[in-house]
């Protein structure tokens, strides 16, 4: 870019396209929750038959379109936002090194060079002449090496200053400055020129109607390079506190102008996808982008594996004896590949039941899911929480901390169970709206003994998983709140349940000490708990947790069920001994019928067992239709 141009340069021309850019995303946006959500629900739940389910497989691929396209012009909008951002201090320094001229009885040329008239004291009877003098802008060019003991422009500045004042016209000094903040101001708008035009001319999508895992792997390079080249637009935002408190968290956004959270949710979805205290949409909007990035990046390596070599096996004759053996290309690949293809396997599986959940909606009348949370290597085993409904505007929310063996992989058990409690507290609380969450935010123990028949987890016998899943269970806790207390000027009312370890958490967390909120003096913001198989809370009595006995509900189930709860008291899980279901921990204990230490959740052809309708009670605040073996005392 040079001078000419920059003079011309109108930068609101680009934020116009930005804000253009920014207008589609956002119709893509409402398009693709429309799609996603409205429409296919109000064909579930109207129509049936193979048509229909055609008609639902055209709209899941028009909602991928429309996700892709909000995200693409999301960044594209941003990256013009952040040039024009760069430009507009550019040109600000040139308007201003202009208006000095003038003022300085200096003219600039077509060429940004600056003319001084003649001045200063006459010698031999002639004032000093006056010139033209070129700038040249301040910097350090790529490769250049300085001097460390003195910097390269103050030694430029320096024989600038030495040569103005040696020269007789005190006019030269006035324009070289003039000059060169002319030019500093040019070099700093190429300099953005040269950033962006070639992440702009990248932001463009394949000549087919088909959002490919190759798209999304793209989309995903797009951002990292957007974001590495917005550092400075970026750095101009406020950043999120540091602290991690999620009251603070929430403030922190509402103060951002519409164009600030843009930019964050846009360069960076992980980030605002995992903070506390925002809005459910937000992070939903957030961690959607990067499921469909992640997904795109896992399936494109996954494809780029190699087949496994066949035979696996050969024969090879020792002496008169034959004996099977791995083929050395068998074996190759084995060692190269089967460990990454089967953990990418796995993590692709968890991320496509989440995908199938966004797709469900509307089936069996589920509402709009909320992906509150997603990482696909955190904790080792990956990280989810997915909502049914939005837990900022429900009138009961209930958050479900699954127990051991839990992963990415494995979420679909979890989900349903989510699944199953929202179909029974909904039904149980006409005109009322219900959201569950299921929380699987901690490194679960899942490592079962050798040889065991994988019932028996040895991770599982001491809560120190338990107990570093305590910091982020506690803020997410008081994020949900904040969060809802922002949207409605009050709180839901909130159950927290936990199965199996998913209690030992819970006991954990009700004892844990943040940075900014002391557990006993500000209690986990819950109205009810309700634990099922718990093998214990690390505390003899519910009080020592900080709860009311009257709003800690307990249930067991029968079987292998018993394996667990009795384990935890013997091993301790329990505080001496002591775990919930028993009439000396001072908890309501409800009536089961589950037959197992997994079946709490069972329906059979849409019809809720005890166990289920009793945990459905206890999350509407029904709690007379509670059915209870003994009432807490």
């Amino acid at each position: 870019m040079d001078y000419a141009a920059l003079k011309a340069l109108k930068p609101s021309e680009f934020t116009e396209a930005a804000d253009g850019y920014k207008a589609v995303s956002d119709m893509a946006d409402h398009a693709y929750g429309d799609t996603e959500g409205q429409i296919s629900a109000r064909l579930r739940a109207g129509l049936h038959g193979v048509a229909v389910e055609a008609a639902l497989g055209s709209l899941k691929d028009l909602a991928k379109n429309f996700h892709y396209v909000q995200v693409e012009c999301g960044l594209a909008a941003t990256s013009l936002k952040a040039f024009a951002a760069a430009m507009t201090d550019a040109k600000k320094k040139l308007d201003d090194a202009l208006e000095d001229a003038a003022h300085q009885n200096l003219t600039v040329g077509a060429d940004g060079s600056v003319t001084f008239p003649p001045g200063g004291e006459e010698k031999d009877g002639k004032i000093p002449e006056g010139g033209t003098v070129t700038g040249s802008a301040k910097g350090k060019p790529a490769g250049t090496v300085i001097d460390p003991t003195r910097d390269a422009n103050d030694l430029a500045s320096a024989l600038e200053r030495q040569a103005a004042n040696i020269h007789p016209n005190p006019n030269f000094g006035k324009a070289v400055a003039i000059a060169n903040r002319i030019a500093q101001a040019v070099a700093e708008a190429t300099e953005a020129d040269a950033l962006w035009a070639p992440k702009l001319r990248k932001l463009k999508a394949d000549d087919d109607l088909v959002v490919s895992d190759g798209d999304w792997a793209d989309a995903q390079s797009d951002t990292a390079d957007v974001r590495a080249g917005a550092k400075d637009y970026l750095d101009h935002i406020k950043p999120p506190p540091k602290d991690g408190d999620p009251r603070s968290n929430a403030d922190w956004w509402k103060g951002l102008t519409d164009d600030q959270r843009e930019a964050y949710v846009t360069l960076r979805p992980a980030s605002i996808g995992a903070l506390d205290g925002l809005p459910a949409d937000i992070r939903d909007q957030a961690n959607r982008t990067v499921l469909a990035e992640k997904h795109g990046e896992y399936q494109l390596e996954l494809n780029g594996i190699p087949k496994e070599p066949q035979p696996k096996y050969h024969y090879v004759q020792h002496g008169r004896a034959w004996t099977r053996e791995e083929t050395d290309d068998w074996r190759e690949w084995h060692d190269k590949y089967a460990d990454r293809k089967s953990h990418l396997r796995e993590r692709l599986d968890g991320m496509e039941v989440i995908q199938k959940r966004f797709d469900e909606t509307g089936k069996g009348g589920l509402p709009q899911a909320y992906l509150l949370g997603f990482d696909a290597e955190a904790n080792h085993d990956g990280r989810v929480i997915l909502a049914n409904g939005n837990p900022d505007t429900a009138d009961h929310t209930a958050i479900f901390v699954p127990g051991t063996k839990t992963t990415l992989g494995s979420i679909s058990d979890e989900a349903a169970k989510s699944d199953a409690l929202w179909r029974q507290s909904s039904s149980m609380a006409p005109g009322q709206s219900v959201s569950t969450i299921t929380w699987f935010d901690y490194d679960a123990p899942r490592s079962a003994a050798p040889g065991d028949s994988g019932d028996i987890v040895p991770e599982a016998v001491h809560d120190e998983y338990a107990e570093k899943a305590a910091p982020t269970l506690r803020r997410f806790l008081d994020g949900t709140d904040a969060a809802h207390q922002s949207a409605t000027g009050g709180s839901s009312h909130t159950t927290l349940m936990g199965h199996s370890y998913g209690s030992t958490v819970i006991g954990d967390t009700a004892k844990y000490r943040s940075d900014y909120a002391d557990s006993w003096a500000d209690p986990l913001p819950v109205d009810d708990v309700v634990v099922m198989g718990s093998p214990g809370m690390q505390a003899d009595h519910a009080a020592d947790l900080g709860f009311k006995g009257n709003h800690v509900w307990a249930m067991e189930g029968g079987g292998d069920d018993d394996l667990v709860t009795g384990g935890g008291r013997l091993i301790g899980l329990g505080d001496n001994f002591t775990i919930p279901t028993d009439e000396s921990f001072g908890a309501n204990k409800m009536r089961s019928d589950a037959e197992g230490h997994g079946h709490f959740w069972d329906e059979d052809d849409g019809k809720a067992s005890l166990s289920l309708r009793n945990q459905a009670a206890v999350i509407t605040g029904r709690y007379g239709r509670v059915d209870l073996e003994w009432e807490a005392h």
